[in-house]
């Protein structure tokens, strides 16, 4: 008998990746123009990997997208490997060749994890600092992003916050350096308590490939150490999980809560 778990998870299975992307671009839009509403500026930080590459496509496409006012939009990544800007492995890269060079976003406004020091540290401070300015943060004030789009991948990690690793939680920081000791690349992240902060945040979650760390992570008790993603359990309510069938499977198995 599965104990009781006081989370409930706000799930949405869409049919394929490509509904999963449309839908992502009318959450997107939708929340740029209430936070530009609200207060004249979109704070939002998005992730790189497979999963969002047709969003970011049809980002430069949609006329949902076309209609998000870029002007007002502060452009962030959630986490970047330490690799050169035109590198295929890099986050910005990504982003660049699908929708940075198809929108009307001022390029002040677009605020890459610099990956050009050698210093990973100092990579990471001035990324902060470049978060606190655009802001207006004074020190050791948490931001609070209008949406922050992750992913999730088979172990259970989001940004590069990664299993069985206490370092990346255990800080005031707001970025900090990942460093790999196996034949992954080191990185720069956000940390859990600036995810844990934003109004909105959507994981996308894709593929066949995903069904059982899925299930897994929706139905055991969070434990943010061999799951980082159960670091936003807390905030749970804030969290929009975009499913599509195939990673959505097995949880048709998954007991009501």
């Amino acid at each position: 008998m599965r104990a009781t778990i006081q989370y409930k998870p706000n799930v949405e299975v869409v049919g394929n990746p490509e509904r999963l992307a449309l839908r992502s671009v009318e959450i997107f839009a939708s929340e740029a123009k209430r936070a530009v509403k609200a207060k004249d500026a979109f704070h939002v930080a998005i992730s790189g990997g497979n999963t969002p590459k047709r969003f970011f496509e049809l980002l430069g496409e949609q006329p949902h997208a076309r209609s998000v006012p870029w002007d007002k939009v502060q452009l962030f990544w959630v986490d970047e490997r330490i690799v050169p800007v035109d590198s295929h492995l890099s986050n910005y890269k990504l982003a660049a060749d699908t929708f940075l060079r198809e929108v009307p976003i001022p390029e002040e406004n677009i605020h890459r994890i610099p990956t050009e020091y050698c210093d990973f540290s100092a990579a990471a401070h001035c990324y902060e600092e470049a978060i606190r300015e655009a802001f207006g943060l004074e020190a050791g004030r948490i931001p609070q992003f209008d949406l922050i789009v992750l992913g999730m991948g088979v172990d259970g990690h989001t940004g590069s916050l990664f299993p069985n690793s206490y370092a990346t939680f255990d800080t005031d920081d707001l970025a900090c350096v990942v460093y790999s000791l196996d034949e992954k690349l080191n990185r720069i992240t956000l940390t859990h308590p600036v995810l844990s902060a934003a109004s909105h945040l959507v994981v996308q979650v894709c593929g066949r490939e995903k069904a059982q760390i899925l299930k897994e992570v929706l139905t055991s008790e969070p434990d943010e150490v061999r799951y980082p993603i159960h670091s936003l359990w807390p905030v749970l309510d804030k969290v929009t999980w975009l499913v599509d069938a195939a990673a959505a499977q097995d949880l048709q198995l998954i007991s009501p809560v």
